[in-house]
């Protein structure tokens, strides 16, 4: 059996054979810039697998020696690593969340990996208290362990019970705060995400902050209850140490995918975007562009930091409209159970810290205020899908405007300042207004979003519902095949070819996982000035300058230029490619067309608008409700069937005049009195 002398000594040559420059360097930044030795499990089961053994069992005991033999170790300067730490990190086993056997590991020590979903302010906490007796002035010092504060029972000096006064510049404080960490949304099958709360102290302190994904070691302790006898206890992990996860796509396996990910992209199996647009929601009959248009979005381009500090992003943001019933939905919940990363909200009801983040009175220990992650900081390196976005609070919708363009979440109150990363790719679906869209107004006009948010959208699509034989007799079919195929599959049945085709997708799920990551963490093409560059110019520049006349609407503008070229980096990391080539300009100008064709396009002017995306409406529709203010402002009034009589007169649409003064009406720059309408 090995001593404690014995164990010290092996714990010396544990630091001398490995750690010796380590040491070094936090014997010359301690304390002020270094407080802790980071050390690797793997080199301590390398010198002796029964030591860390030990240190797995009876952490708390272990670790206790491991501080003890760094304060003995022969440095070369002279200083007192006595209170320094030491931080054990990289067990051989790490654990979901999830797979915590909480009765099974009381008081061992774990990797836990999961994602901070909430963090309490960084508050100080006595861990020896100086009372002073107020009879004769001595000064006793008393320990704090546990939760509940100790005074002393009688003085050391008079050994009277008091009065005692604490005095805070005599008694010894640290850092301490407390984080919960949960299940990661793309790991959480159903029903809400397992957590554990985390206890943090010293320079463990203010490291991560809510959405970042972390594997802790920590010790899992029980919660002492005060004076309430119960069997029962709460757990909490005692933080030994926190390391970020460096890579987006842990745990996807791409190397065993990797050759077949090779094959898809260099063409083997054929057009590599055809097979990602039959993959890509397979049950959903037609609207290819769509699925392509989602396929480029989960490879995304990369995000280009700037010497000044400014950043490009590179996530392309998608939002799909259209009347009810038309598969929006499925869209959304097929990319959330596709992408590697990746959360699921409804709009309805969602608020502002439910989509980026708040600080929120919270459970922690004295009710202490706290940081919680909303859908976006939690979908953070991957997708955020938001279903019915048009009846999202007005406040949640305001607070998305920053964190899908700068992709970051600010956080100012209850003396928290934080700033939370965002860096998702957000796939939106909404409906119109009234339900349907209204064939004699303009699409974009019914979209129940503020301009600003629909601005920030690089792809918009509708994805419409007017009958047509053919068409429906087509997805009708596909709809009873559909389902007959997955009747059998879920019966263990045999399918037919036909039958696989329909409901299989071209790629399977875990290779295309392993294909979007692989891509992301590999690919960062970039758009040379060649034959694509000059392709891409000379689009955007005649395109803005199709509308001749000065007079004229505004047909694009720079923000569908960073839309082509972020769609344009997606497409060249579906071959793998480090170039941007003129094919993947071309995808990605067809498809920014097609959008703007279908959201942006002023059927009265036969012109392309893009005010239309940006203000809520087209140029013409502006132009003729200012007219119609000044009819009414001339004749002092006029009453609504006077004033479509007229604007029919001057070659206007009735329908469309009707829905401008319910407009001015909405808006209050009218107002109807008696039957008579009047200028605000």
């Amino acid at each position: 059996m090995t001593t404690q002398h014995e164990l010290i000594d092996r714990l010396i040559e544990l630091y001398r054979k490995y750690y010796r420059e380590e040491v070094g360097h936090l014997a010359e930044h301690y304390p002020q810039e270094q407080q802790s030795l980071h050390v690797d499990y793997a080199d301590v089961f390398r010198l002796d697998p029964e030591i860390a053994d030990d240190l797995i069992n009876h952490p708390e005991k272990m670790l206790r020696h491991f501080e003890e033999a760094l304060a003995l170790f022969d440095l070369p300067i002279q200083v007192d690593l006595s209170d320094a730490h030491v931080r054990v990190y990289n067990l051989p086993e790490s654990l979901d969340v999830s797979e915590v056997s909480r009765h099974n590991n009381i008081g061992r020590l774990l990797d836990v990996r999961g994602q901070v979903s909430k963090v309490s302010k960084v508050k100080p906490k006595v861990v020896e208290a100086s009372f002073e007796c107020q009879r004769c002035g001595t000064i006793t010092d008393v320990p704090q362990v546990g939760e509940n504060f100790q005074e002393p029972h009688q003085c050391q000096g008079c050994e009277r019970q008091g009065p005692f006064e604490l005095e805070p510049s005599e008694s010894e404080w640290i850092n301490h705060q407390y984080m919960r960490l949960q299940q990661p949304p793309e790991r959480t099958s159903g029903g809400n995400a397992q957590s554990v709360d985390v206890h943090l102290q010293n320079d463990l302190t203010d490291e991560v902050q809510a959405g970042d994904r972390v594997t802790l070691t920590g010790t899992l302790d029980i919660e002492v209850p005060g004076s309430e006898q119960t069997t029962t206890f709460d757990t909490e992990i005692d933080g030994c140490s926190v390391v970020r996860e460096e890579s987006d796509y842990e745990d996807i396996g791409v190397d065993k995918h990797l050759a077949e990910i090779k094959r898809i992209a260099n063409g083997e199996r054929g057009d590599p975007y055809e097979l990602l647009v039959d993959s890509i929601n397979p049950k959903h009959q037609g609207d290819e562009t769509v699925k392509l248009a989602i396929a480029l979005q989960l490879f995304g381009g990369w995000a280009h930091e700037h010497p000044d500090g400014s950043r490009d992003r590179g996530d392309s943001h998608i939002l799909l409209l259209g009347d009810p019933g038309c598969g929006k939905s499925t869209f959304l919940r097929a990319v959330d159970q596709l992408a590697p990363r990746s959360t699921y909200a409804s709009g309805k009801g969602a608020s502002k810290s439910g989509m980026t983040a708040a600080a929120v009175p919270d459970e922690f220990g004295d009710r202490e205020w706290g940081l919680e992650a909303g859908a976006l900081v939690l979908a953070d390196g991957g997708m955020a899908c938001v279903d019915e976005i048009d009846k999202m609070q007005p406040d949640a919708v305001s607070s998305m405007h920053g964190a899908l363009e700068s992709q970051q979440v600010h956080v100012n109150k209850a003396g928290i300042n934080a700033t939370l990363n965002a860096r998702t790719a957000l796939l939106a679906a909404g409906n119109p207004e009234n339900g349907r869209f209204e064939s004699f107004r303009p699409k974009a006009e019914q979209i129940d979003l503020s301009p600003t948010l629909m601005s920030r959208f690089d792809l918009m699509f509708m994805v419409s519902d007017n009958p047509d034989e053919d068409r429906d007799r087509e997805v009708i079919d596909h709809m009873i095949r559909s389902r007959r195929a997955a009747a059998k599959h879920t019966l263990g049945g045999e399918m037919t070819d036909d039958e696989r085709d329909r409901v299989e997708p071209a790629i399977s799920p875990d290779v295309l996982r392993a294909y979007i990551a692989h891509a992301k963490e590999t690919c960062f093409p970039i758009l040379e000035d060649g034959e694509a560059a000059q392709r891409l110019r000379e689009y955007f520049v005649s395109f803005r300058n199709a509308n001749q006349d000065d007079d004229n609407p505004v047909p694009i503008t720079y923000r569908q230029e960073q839309a082509i070229e972020r769609l344009a980096e997606a497409s060249a990391r579906v071959r793998l490619s480090d170039t941007v080539e003129l094919e993947d300009v071309e995808r990605a100008v067809d498809l920014v067309e097609t959008s703007m064709r279908q959201v942006g396009y002023d059927p009265e002017t036969d012109q392309f608008d893009v005010d239309m995306i940006e203000t809520g409406q087209s140029k013409s529709q502006r132009e003729r409700r200012e007219r119609l203010l000044d009819w009414i402002e001339e004749n002092n009034g006029v009453t609504s069937t006077a004033l479509v009589e007229d604007a029919a007169d001057q070659g206007l649409d009735p329908d469309a005049v009707e829905d401008d003064v319910r407009t001015l009406l909405d808006d209050g720059r009218i107002y109807e009195l008696d039957g008579v309408l009047r200028v605000t």
